[in-house]
């Protein structure tokens, strides 16, 4: 996890090396939170839907609640390196597009938080929607249509969030379960899922790459970079899946399928610091020859 920290709070300055682009004030720090949002988001959503993939049986001690504070803590934490960069006080950052949206981020968070319980944690999804929406916008600040991005990013996150968070509750149930059968038939239900999942975001992220991305910056901008460093850790990510999906259905083996997806959950942790860098490095399309 150390490891992910970092390349989330170095990855902006080393993406943007060498292609003549400004530096992002506060990059770094608001790239390590960022991630802290998205990996919040994603273990809130993946319990609500992993406690239902999971059915009946042992479940794991919740941790929605103290997700979701903890992405609040984070969103206030943008807010500050947003004052502090900008030169404004607290009250005025609000005022900004970014700060209103990032406290409509805290505010989803804190009303999940609020929401989750063991009677009706279902109740924690309106808010978590409006932290989904909110990110969306302010992941699109771009002239050009922006509805049509935030459109995308929110069907994106959605389903990044509740493969990551779904397949974290799922190891964690595993462990507490000893009849094999059950163990099976929830791995299976997760996998399931996980197809529809891969598919929705391998859609949306190539549509949101032909519209951010002009081909002849591929290389040579820190937003191009960074996407080609996802792409190749959502291969290793596909590899691992794979294999668990290959062992869980051909060998019926839950704790050996386990070992994989273990492995494709430390990967997905890299992707999400690297996603979290791409929304700080700057748009490409000014250093386009288009």
């Amino acid at each position: 996890m150390l490891a992910v920290a970092a390349l989330a709070y170095g990855g902006a300055a080393l993406a943007g090396y060498g292609t003549g682009e400004l530096s992002i004030p506060g990059g770094g720090a608001t790239t390590l939170l960022r991630a802290a949002v998205f990996a919040t988001l994603a273990v809130h959503l993946g319990e609500l839907a992993g406690a239902r993939i999971a059915g009946p049986g042992p479940l794991p001690h919740p941790w929605g609640r103290g997700a979701a504070l903890l992405g609040a803590a984070a969103c206030f934490g943008q807010i500050a390196v947003l004052a502090q960069v900008s030169r404004l006080d607290l009250m005025a950052a609000y005022s900004t597009r970014e700060g209103g949206l990032l406290l409509a981020t805290a505010n989803g968070f804190a009303l999940a938080a609020a929401a989750a319980g063991p009677r009706r944690p279902a109740w924690a999804v309106a808010p978590l929607a409006l932290v989904v929406v909110a990110e969306a916008w302010r992941a699109h600040p771009e002239a050009y249509t922006p509805e049509y991005g935030a459109a995308l990013t929110v069907v994106h996150l959605t389903a990044a969030s509740l493969w990551v968070g779904g397949l974290l509750y799922v190891l964690r149930t595993l462990r507490l379960r000893p009849d094999g059968d059950g163990r099976w038939r929830m791995f299976t239900r997760y996998a399931r899922l996980a197809g529809w999942l891969y598919a929705a975001l391998a859609a949306t992220g190539l549509c949101s790459t032909l519209r951010r991305l002009p081909a002849d910056v591929v290389f040579s901008t820190a937003y191009g970079r960074v996407l080609m460093a996802k792409l190749l850790l959502m291969a290793v990510v596909s590899a691992y899946a794979l294999a668990a999906h290959r062992r869980l259905r051909r060998h019926r083996d839950p704790d050996g399928a386990a070992a994989p997806a273990r492995a494709e959950l430390v990967a997905l942790a890299a992707v999400v610091a690297v996603s979290a860098v791409l929304t700080v490095v700057p748009d490409p399309h000014w250093l386009s020859l288009r």
